[in-house]
């Protein structure tokens, strides 16, 4: 019996307003999130729905051994200019990009580069008029981040990440109270979804972080110290949802495992995590005075399954893993996401002023709309819901303000106009942020 395909209606959309826009469009993400199914099968299908000839699809796996001489990518142009033999527009799919390899240009007389890449295979074949350009790419020699740059403008980013909670909901079999925890635990990468129980899941969120993720990094930045980037690892992992910065991995490593790492160190292995997507920063920013704050920052994990494995599912704070689905969420549904600060003068004891910074859990924006959210396991105390709602009453604009609480529960209003609506019905209803 053939499986039931996640359509992944989101990035599907996201493809067909890009179609035929004379870019070339780049589909980034942590390796193993569905980025080769999304074009191969999900977005193939679309086009050949539409009417188009499966003939003017032009499909590529570099990874597939009978591709391998496509490597040469004078050979890959050769063969893709082999294959239009009409007017009529052409897709051309080609994933694992960064497998083609440099070579020396051997046109002595043609010598506008001493070397032939992809980029720039790509790049000629984006002057013909009937070719609409997908590529698909990360490993250990080339992540998705560094494609982005080699075409220095002509591409369009296509960012997607493992299953949300909406999509993970159309496979699980089960009440979505169960699903909730089991999504919490074990994140949304499809193959983890389609293992049965703890042991096969955790096996392989462990194997693919082990054996995939570090080694594409290792490789990928010749590094040698290993340890140390794998400790760093544990560290972010350990405070997700939390205030850090390089400085405090650093006192980390002084207090718990009396060594000395440098910031430098220390900054150069998490911009290797967040290249490979492992990670994504999110900086402070401060609501009333309209400025960043440079530091200290937050970290998500791309899936909480992956981060819970990381620390052998020991560290499960339901917190903090709320706040990491709903900040992958937002950006998902295309939102810029800063975390909150709302500046405040209050009078000591002595009757002084003094300076006090409130936070707002994700500050999300797109064009001109804007969205304050809080997450809270539950504001049931009246002390909870006032420390919640604090920063709000601190602010002096009419944008949307939101409390994500655990559960489902029916969204109310209350007599400030602040919104209180429940994690699940946030996440399976992808207009909810439109009420």
């Amino acid at each position: 019996m053939k499986k039931a395909m996640i359509k992944r209606p989101v990035y599907l959309e996201k493809l067909i307003l890009r179609m035929n826009n004379g870019l070339v469009k780049i589909i980034t993400g942590v390796r193993r999130c569905g980025k080769s199914f999304l074009l191969f099968n999900i977005f193939n299908d679309y086009l050949v729905s539409t009417g188009v000839d499966e003939r003017h699809i032009i499909k590529i796996s570099l990874e597939e051994t009978e591709n391998f001489l496509l490597h040469n990518p004078l050979k890959l142009s050769e063969y893709i200019k082999s294959l239009l033999i009409d007017k009529k527009t052409y897709y051309i799919f080609i994933d694992e990009i960064q497998l083609v390899q440099n070579i020396k240009n051997p046109d002595q007389a043609l010598r506008e580069t001493d070397e032939i890449t992809f980029h720039s295979v790509i790049n000629g074949l984006l002057k013909k008029n009937n070719v609409d350009i997908y590529v698909t790419g990360s490993n250990s020699k080339m992540l998705s981040s560094d494609i982005m740059t080699e075409f220095r403008g002509r591409g369009d980013e296509v960012r997607i990440y493992p299953l949300n909670f909406k999509e993970f909901m159309e496979t699980y079999k089960g009440d979505v109270y169960d699903g909730w925890q089991e999504f919490l635990e074990y994140g949304g990468l499809p193959l983890c979804i389609l293992s049965k129980g703890h042991e096969a899941k955790s096996m392989y969120l462990k194997n693919i972080f082990e054996g995939t993720y570090i080694k594409d990094v290792v490789e990928r930045n010749n590094i040698r110290d290993t340890d140390t980037l794998e400790d760093i690892i544990n560290i972010v992992a350990s405070s997700v949802g939390s205030l850090t910065n390089p400085l405090k991995i650093q006192n980390t490593f002084k207090s718990s495992k009396h060594e000395t790492v440098s910031v430098n160190t220390i900054k150069s292995y998490i911009n290797d995590l967040e290249n490979a997507f492992l990670i994504e920063g999110v900086n402070r920013y401060n609501v009333k005075g309209r400025k960043y704050i440079s530091t200290p920052l937050k970290y998500y994990f791309a899936d909480t399954g992956l981060r819970n494995a990381r620390l052998n599912f020991r560290q499960f704070e339901e917190t903090h893993l709320m706040e990491n689905i709903i900040y992958t969420e937002l950006k998902i549904r295309g939102y810029d996401v800063d975390v909150g600060v709302v500046e405040i003068n209050e009078k000591n004891e002595k009757g002084s002023g003094i300076k006090k910074q409130l936070e707002i859990d994700f500050v999300a924006n797109k064009a001109e709309k804007r969205i304050y959210i809080q997450s809270a396991l539950s504001i049931d105390d009246s002390e909870k819901e006032i420390i919640e709602k604090r920063p709000f009453k601190n602010l002096d604009d009419s944008f949307k303000k939101l409390i994500l609480v655990k559960g489902k529960q029916k969204t109310h209003t209350d007599e400030k106009g602040y919104i209180t609506m429940g994690i699940i019905d946030f996440l399976l209803d992808e207009n909810s942020l439109d009420r």
